[in-house]
């Protein structure tokens, strides 16, 4: 199968190189940027870099750009993409994008799938992906009603072959509205967190938890922005149920109320406690 990688970023670039490492698929690159298509030549990640309009002779596109970025290059390339073929994208949002994307490409008689990598680094760049970036990692799929089954059966069996540890199917706003928890708040909590006077004093005062805490406060803006604007309503109402969750635990301090200190503290520990259990099942 020739499959066609546009955006040789982080998520790009580790697409290309663990297709190239696992499959036996020819992979075409498409980058903006001479020098990393270059690079991903030279170290076998991809095994040719093509224009646009040679996407006619790939089976599958890979799409992985900015939310916006993705949405333009569809429409103003949709007449190059083969008829029949796939094309999926790699974006952390899937409503407006699938939403966006999917008619103009079904009146091409071409099958958008909306679809997302659970997996990155706190760095971008080609020069940062990796061949195993995806090993035991989710790839959730978001088809939409008219999806052909057999589209998905593909990408699920591609998901498994490059590593992925499950290819979790779901809808374009039941992930917005997860994600909008497991991934997006995350980025906000700790990019708001890394903001303290005590942030540049920390040295010999931190441990595990400060590194856990602040890891992805290390983002990229833009990209971060587009997504965030992207998801705003969900993301919205889980940045206004942490701010309640905070208040509380203010509250019970100012009020010196040890015995709902603790209380609080409690709850969340067996949150967290139940949602282990869920995972190691689910693991099983």
């Amino acid at each position: 199968m020739n499959i066609a990688v546009v955006g040789l970023g982080l998520i790009g670039g580790s697409f290309c190189k663990a297709l190239k490492k696992n499959t036996f698929h020819t992979v075409f690159g498409i980058d903006n940027d001479k020098e990393t298509i270059r690079k991903a030549l030279e170290c076998g990640a991809i095994d040719e870099g093509i224009s646009v309009d040679r996407l006619k002779e790939a089976n599958l596109t890979i799409i992985c750009l900015y939310p916006e970025a993705i949405v333009n290059f569809v429409k103003d390339n949709a007449d190059c993409f083969k008829k029949g073929s796939i094309v999926i994208d790699s974006c952390g949002v899937k409503e407006y994008i699938v939403n966006e994307c999917t008619p103009v490409l079904d009146e091409k008689g071409v099958i958008f799938v909306g679809t997302h990598p659970m997996a990155g680094r706190e760095f971008s760049g080609f020069d940062y992906s990796m061949d195993n970036l995806f090993d035991g990692a989710s790839f959730i799929i978001t088809p939409s009603e008219n999806t052909p089954q057999i589209a998905v059966d593909l990408l699920q069996t591609l998901a498994g072959s490059i590593k992925f540890g499950k290819a979790v199917v779901s809808t374009p706003k039941k992930h917005d509205e997860v994600i909008a928890y497991t991934s997006q708040l995350a980025h906000v909590v700790s990019n708001a967190y890394v903001k303290s006077p005590c942030m540049l004093n920390y040295d010999g005062f931190s441990a595990g938890s400060f590194q856990d805490l602040t890891r992805v406060a290390k983002l990229n803006e833009y990209m971060w922005s587009s997504l965030f604007l992207c998801n705003k309503e969900a993301l919205l109402r889980e940045i206004n149920c942490i701010i309640n969750s905070i208040t509380e635990y203010r509250d019970a301090l100012v009020d010196n109320d040890a015995e709902r200190l603790t209380q609080i503290l409690r709850d969340g520990r067996i949150l967290k406690e139940k949602s282990l259990l869920l995972y190691n099942s689910d693991k099983k």
